[in-house]
């Protein structure tokens, strides 16, 4: 991958910083109400992946009448504008922000609480659905040693800022070889690594069905969990009323007796995906429906 040029390094970077300023200088409900207002814009007036974000939902719902399908389409745009504002505002949300804005995140921090002090550690999968950073915010706040994967920026300066926002989050760089071990020595010493199902990987890995049709999943998460012998939580984060709720989708446990950790980490992946399935297709306006990997289409 070519790198960038020191202009265009501090082009980007200025342009960044601008827009952060623009939005941290409102209230946080109005800049939210601005993302739902600009993404009504760009889906209606502007057509922003309108075409190809209409035949995706489609085609995962082909009973839904095209009414339907338009209203999921920008739903899940104005979630992606409102989630890059609390990206850009993510060093404001303090304990008590959370407090006020993610419904029962202590009581929810303390059940993955009590999964992290059995000794292994825990695997949590969260997908692209709502705002999945705030899912791992919210939990840092509240005191779970959390840690999670990252891929650098080609920006070096953006991806400065990234891991800024990320604040108490530990986040590793997984393009580095000695991350796999850390990620062991982390599990085995009993905390919690937050992860995204990692869809449409390059290589044929595993085939689960998901959204009307085929997506080709890694099993890496669950093959930490299967060698650790770490519980696997599945959850998933919406928008309700102008605040975020979990949802605890079930805790999976790989066999602790089982003698081939790769046949229970491609168990445990698939029962994770059917799970996320089946939330997906209950809040289909969460989902992060403009993802240019899109997971059903051919590796």
């Amino acid at each position: 991958m070519a790198k960038k040029s020191r202009a265009a390094i501090n082009f980007e970077y200025g342009a960044l910083r601008f827009f952060c300023a623009l939005v941290n200088a409102i209230p946080y409900p109005v800049a939210m109400a601005a993302a739902r207002g600009l993404a009504r814009l760009a889906f209606d007036i502007f057509g922003l992946q309108r075409k190809r974000t209409i035949d995706r939902i489609s085609t995962a719902f082909p009973s839904k009448t095209p009414k339907e399908v338009r209203a999921i389409a920008r739903n899940s745009l104005a979630n992606v504008l409102q989630s890059a504002v609390e990206m850009i505002r993510a060093p404001k949300l303090d304990r008590r922000w959370m407090d006020r804005h993610v419904v029962d995140g202590q009581l929810y921090k303390d059940r993955l609480q009590e999964l992290v002090d059995e000794g292994n550690g825990v695997v949590i999968m969260v997908p692209h659905s709502g705002n999945w950073y705030m899912a791992a915010w919210s939990m840092a706040k509240y005191g779970l040693p959390l840690f999670a994967l990252a891929a650098p920026q080609r920006n070096p300066k953006i991806d400065a800022w990234m891991k800024r926002q990320y604040g108490d989050i530990e986040v590793l760089d997984r393009s580095e070889k000695s991350t796999l071990a850390r990620i062991k020595d982390k599990l085995k010493s009993g905390r919690a690594f937050a992860i995204l199902p990692d869809l449409r990987v390059p290589t044929p890995d595993v085939d689960v069905k998901f959204l009307n049709g085929t997506a080709n999943v890694s099993h890496a998460g669950a093959m930490f969990a299967a060698r650790c012998g770490s519980p696997v939580v599945v959850a998933a984060m919406h928008r309700e009323n102008g605040k975020h709720v979990f949802n605890h989708l079930a805790t999976l446990r790989p066999d602790p007796n089982s003698t081939d950790a790769k046949a229970e980490a491609i168990r445990l992946t698939r029962e994770a995906m059917t799970l996320i399935n089946a939330e997906v297709k209950e809040r289909p306006g969460d989902w992060y429906w403009y993802n240019k990997r899109w997971i059903l289409q051919p590796v």
